[in-house]
């Protein structure tokens, strides 16, 4: 464990106990919401790489142009 995570759970324990629940409920969904990201990008990574190289030839045949943000 780290100096501040210490230093946080630390703080923490000061707080009323209500709060230290509340506390360790969302850090708790944190860390699950974090899992479930990683996992998702893991299977997408494929499909991300298939549109990007779909992009690339696109704009190698002149099929794109640039980004004009006065015309969106």
């Amino acid at each position: 464990m780290t100096q501040l995570l210490k230093k946080a759970f630390k703080e923490a324990s000061k707080l009323p106990a209500t709060e230290q629940n509340a506390l360790a409920k969302w850090l708790l969904e944190e860390l699950e919401a974090e899992k479930k990201w990683e996992l998702m990008f893991a299977e997408s990574e494929d499909i991300l790489d298939k549109l990007a190289d779909e992009a690339l030839a696109e704009h190698k045949k002149g099929k794109t142009r640039p980004l004009d943000i006065n015309h969106l």
